[in-house]
């Protein structure tokens, strides 16, 4: 299975480049599915219904996120009806949403996970922790007239953190447990992609959609500013030498383990 994950898409901008990129990558590389990271698609902060919309008529068809999410509050309302929009499963479960969800992929499933890092982000549970008990839940058999017709062999996680020894960790944990193990939240793609020893690709972040002429998406006066006096500025989403940044990814459906990771920046 060709899987296609996109990284952090930011504002206007992003959703501009993936509007044109998706549909045309997924026909040229047959893709099966797509999931994007959408936590800074409305401004940079947050995701509304209607961008969720958009994301899906660009053929996305799984959307995770991070810390951002809860920015729109009114996604907040919304969000227990939106099986097809993750929040990191590391969120106390009164947040509502979910953290993980299967997806049906022609003959086949595919799970896709949510976590967050601790490290310099919001208080949330242990992710280490929190991946296993995911991967136990997606794993649990459904019976259907004393039959079970779950076996799930794919997953793949989004680990929405700061810390590339952090996000490296979480890869050797789950090597060998999910097909893939793909960082984002630092929109600056890293040159360490690899298939680990047990068969789960990695990559550290998968980098940022979006606007290029930019501080990671955002207007680069504004960060001058923001550096420079040390006063709050309006982070407005930069225009200019837009890219989608993100992976390809081919997984054996019956192993469930990766044959290949490309980096893709276009």
């Amino acid at each position: 299975m060709k899987v296609l994950f996109v990284g952090d898409i930011y504002g206007k901008p992003g959703r501009r480049v993936a509007s044109s990129i998706i549909p045309a990558l997924r026909d040229k590389e047959s893709i099966d599915f797509v999931i994007a990271n959408g936590e800074n698609s409305a401004g940079g902060f947050g995701i509304t219904l209607p961008i969720l919309r958009k994301l899906e008529r660009y053929g996305v068809d799984c959307i995770t996120s991070g810390n951002h999410l809860w920015d729109k509050k009114e996604i907040i309302a919304k969000i227990d009806t939106l099986p097809n929009l993750l929040r990191p499963a590391n969120y106390p479960e009164l947040a509502g949403g979910r953290g993980s969800q299967i997806f049906n992929v022609g003959t086949v499933q595919i799970g896709v996970m949510n976590l967050m890092g601790r490290t310099l982000m919001p208080q949330a549970d242990c992710p280490f922790r929190t991946a296993i008990r995911e991967i136990e839940k997606l794993n649990t058999p459904v019976h259907s007239e004393g039959v079970c017709d779950r076996s799930l062999r794919m997953i793949i996680v989004d680990f929405h953190a700061e810390s590339p020894a952090e996000k490296r960790t979480m890869g050797f944990w789950l090597d060998g447990k999910v097909s893939a193990v793909l960082g984002t939240h630092t929109h600056v793609q890293s040159a360490d992609e690899q298939i680990l020893p047990q068969g789960t690709a990695y990559i550290t972040d998968a980098g940022m959609t979006g606007g290029f002429d930019s501080v990671i998406g955002v207007k680069s006066s504004k960060s001058i500013k923001y550096f420079t006096l040390g006063t709050p500025q309006r982070f407005d989403s930069a225009r200019g030498n837009e890219h989608l940044n993100g992976v390809l990814l081919d997984i054996d459906e019956t192993s469930g383990k990766a044959k290949s990771i490309q980096r893709i920046r276009i």
